[in-house]
């Protein structure tokens, strides 16, 4: 903490008052200590020049990363520069959704027939309260060894017995069902297709199942027959998931997959705007305010004057070759005379549809040397919470208003110890100027008896 020099001459504010009359002890107090108070005044308006600086960097440090984040979405190899569409022509048929990284190209795709699930009915009964039968009978799902299911008095009732079935987990949903005509006990698979089918055996209860078999999708992919035991088909395309809607047998789809350009074009524009909030915020620090006629709190900060001129730099960065897609402005973002980026959204949209791998390579590429891989190794290297640019001067700043604060508690310490000693010295001599009339009039009255 840096040493203060306390300068008391002030304090001994001379006494004017006549004879008797004594003086305001407390006004005299408060003019010395306001007369000596200039060091703290002076270390208070400084206190609130570093909170308003702590504010703007805190605000900036927020920016830098918001910046950060955008840019990483640019330079992830399976983000969204990578990311993949599926369109069919006919989605009432089927529909398909694509990872980054899937196989583009175009496919004709032919639905036969739908995966159905596999599901067993009872006969009916009066109602799902009504006595069964004890006995038992054997249920099995697809492969899986078959249960027995036994029927007892705990359980001798269409409700019990569907509680009792779903306790097994077994893979099939019991319930029961009601209609016009009574109550029947339902079970549906939990597995489509063949695999899941429910086989029910050896029924001494009396049941009476009705038992549906499940059947697998039917479909060809390019002319290659493909059975399926779920209508959500993933495997045949890489990194295509197939959503089959409705069987149409010898009605051909096609299905074309290829660069998803709105999430490119999302993650650009989220580019450009978190690099706008940030530049600008940065730029409004050495701005001259036209109604204060001052510029920022953070004006004759270093940092933030060194962060404007990487961050101009780094969006003005060039390269070579690549089809000529060689820098931001060809594009199709361009700089505006304020430092703020403006995205022409005709051009972008043209490179994204003819020179795709143009735009992927100018962003990232297998050397690590893309625009959006250069410029977040930088960005790292800024935002670290030890060496960063900001986060290094904003620690500085905390530091300063902690030494600060101290010297204020030390300078408030004085002037309360000032106060107590001027308010004694005061006091006594307000005292003394109030015995003077009796003092005088006890030595007159001694003069007059000698």
């Amino acid at each position: 903490m840096s040493s203060i020099s306390f300068n008391t001459a002030s304090a001994t504010t001379p006494i004017s008052t006549s004879a008797g009359a004594g003086f305001d002890v407390q006004t005299m107090v408060q003019e010395a200590i306001a007369a000596d108070s200039g060091p703290l005044t002076q270390m208070q308006n400084e206190q609130t020049t570093l909170q308003g600086q702590a504010a703007a960097l805190n605000t900036i440090e927020g920016e830098l990363t918001a910046f950060q984040t955008s840019i990483e979405a640019l330079s992830d190899p399976v983000g969204a520069l990578y990311s993949e569409t599926a369109t069919s022509s006919n989605p009432g048929i089927l529909t398909a959704t694509a990872t980054s990284g899937a196989a583009t190209g175009n496919h004709t795709i032919t639905v036969n027939s739908l995966a159905t699930t596999s599901s067993a009915y009872s006969a009916e009964f009066a109602s799902a309260s009504t006595a069964l039968a004890t006995g038992s009978f054997d249920l099995q799902v697809g492969s899986k060894p078959a249960t027995t299911i036994n029927v007892t008095s705990s359980n001798d009732t269409l409700s019990g017995l569907a509680s009792s079935i779903n306790a097994l987990n077994l893979g099939v949903t019991a319930n029961v069902v009601a209609d016009a005509n009574g109550s029947r006990l339902t079970l549906v698979s939990s597995t489509s297709g063949s695999a899941g089918t429910i086989t029910v055996s050896n029924d001494s209860v009396g049941m009476g199942f009705t038992q549906i078999a499940g059947s697998d999708a039917s479909l060809t992919v390019d002319g290659v027959p493909i059975s399926s035991g779920s209508n959500r088909v993933s495997g045949v395309i890489r990194g295509v998931t197939l959503n089959l809607l409705s069987a149409s047998p010898g009605t051909a789809v096609s299905l074309s997959i290829g660069p998803d350009n709105t999430q490119i074009t999302d993650a650009v524009n989220s580019f450009v705007s978190a690099y706008n909030k940030l530049i600008s915020d940065v730029n409004s620090q050495f701005a001259i305010n036209p109604t204060t006629q001052q510029a920022g709190v953070l004006a004759s900060d270093s940092s933030v004057s060194m962060l404007q001129e990487q961050l101009l730099a780094m969006v003005n960065t060039s390269t070579t070759g690549n089809s000529g897609i060689v820098n931001l402005a060809s594009l199709g973002i361009n700089m505006q005379d304020d430092g703020t980026l403006q995205v022409d959204t005709a051009t972008l949209d043209q490179n994204l549809s003819t020179n795709a791998a143009a735009v992927q390579n100018f962003f990232q590429n297998s050397s690590q040397t893309g625009f959006a891989q250069t410029l977040n190794n930088t960005l790292m290297q800024m935002t670290d919470p030890v060496n960063g640019l900001i986060p290094v001067d904003i620690n500085g700043n905390t530091q300063a208003q902690t030494t600060l604060s101290g010297e204020i508690s030390d300078f408030q310490d004085y002037l309360n110890t000032l106060q107590q000693s001027l308010t004694a010295e005061y006091s006594q001599a307000d005292a003394v100027l109030q015995q003077l009339p009796l003092l005088q009039s006890q030595i007159s009255q001694q003069l007059a008896g000698a």
